[in-house]
């Protein structure tokens, strides 16, 4: 019974390290108010990538889920409930594909963002990025791994904050030429 069980979880492990996954090197933020709380939110996503990639149909299988889930799909919607006028589009850019979304919110919660009162900062919180981000540079001031917040200007009418997703490897591969074909 123990043989059967080790067996079970060593092939379920070896499933996860065979099977592609699609990534993203970088993204960068941009929040733009246009109302006290309201605004414009774009999020770019720099080298969109499949990792742990050992066979041309992981890449056409990662390219097909970032065009239903994400593009054509409702992935971002679910992920942002609160916001409108959602606008998705990929393009190259030095020689890397990318993507772009663009979305109004309403209130700063909609574009996950807090603030306490309107003398405080405007806060984002990294714990609660979606793709396990790690702060890059921004327009505020980040409090560290102890403090994982950017930290704002509350008067600021723009925002900017970029975050690493993840590092390109050997058993990556891009999805430009992908892209291109797709076109």
């Amino acid at each position: 019974m123990k043989t059967v069980k080790f067996q079970f979880f060593a092939i379920l492990a070896l499933a996860l390290f065979i099977t592609s996954c699609l990534t993203v090197e970088k993204k960068q933020y941009t929040f733009q108010f246009t109302g006290s709380n309201s605004g414009k939110l774009t999020i770019k996503y720099i080298n969109i990538y499949a990792s742990g990639v050992d066979s041309a149909s992981q890449i056409t299988d990662d390219f097909n889920d970032l065009k239903s889930n994400y593009i054509a799909g409702d992935k971002i919607e679910l992920d942002y409930p609160g916001a409108t006028n959602i606008v998705k589009r990929l393009f190259e850019e030095n020689g890397q594909l990318c993507a772009e979304v663009t979305m109004d919110f309403p209130d700063l919660a909609s574009a996950r963002l807090y603030q306490y009162d309107k003398k405080s900062p405007i806060m984002f919180c990294m714990n609660t990025a979606f793709d396990t981000e790690t702060y890059l540079e921004s327009s505020g001031l980040y409090g560290g791994d102890y403090m994982p917040v950017v930290f704002f200007d509350g008067e600021s009418k723009v925002l900017k904050l970029t975050t690493k997703i993840s590092t390109a490897d050997s058993l990556s591969v891009s999805l430009i030429d992908e892209w291109k074909r797709n076109k």
